[in-house]
């Protein structure tokens, strides 16, 4: 049974990287058929610029969760503790979340600049 089951999670670790690989070419193809030309630099950089933006918003997502949930798990214990000093807690761990989800939202502002606004466009499509 647990070969079997072993044998199912990695092909469907096969498919989904399969398909996570596959899926920037498709859309960097159409995106420059309709552009500048076909050449493979510009199909290439679309597809990093993709790539990037899916490692950007990704890394920085699982950081502010981690920092979310690191902070929630803190709070949680120390009015566990001490219920008395909740209100002080719950400040402290409400400013802490949002500079924890202030990352994500650097980490999504870089994955827009990357897809839409890239700054090196210029020096690798002609």
């Amino acid at each position: 049974m647990s070969k079997r089951i072993w044998k199912g999670c990695t092909t469907l670790f096969t498919m989904l990287v399969a398909l996570l690989v596959a899926t920037p070419v498709v859309f960097a193809a159409e995106a420059t058929a309709a552009g500048t030309g076909d050449s493979y630099v510009s199909v290439l950089f679309a597809i990093g610029a993709m790539i990037g933006a899916g490692l950007a918003i990704g890394l920085g997502a699982i950081g502010a969760g981690a920092g979310i949930g690191n902070a929630t798990n803190g709070a949680c214990q120390a009015v566990g503790r001490n219920p008395g000093v909740q209100g002080k807690v719950m400040t402290v761990m409400l400013i802490g979340m949002a500079l924890a989800e202030s990352v994500c939202i650097y980490a999504l502002v870089i994955a827009f600049i990357l897809l839409y606004a890239n700054p090196f466009q210029a020096l690798f499509i002609v």
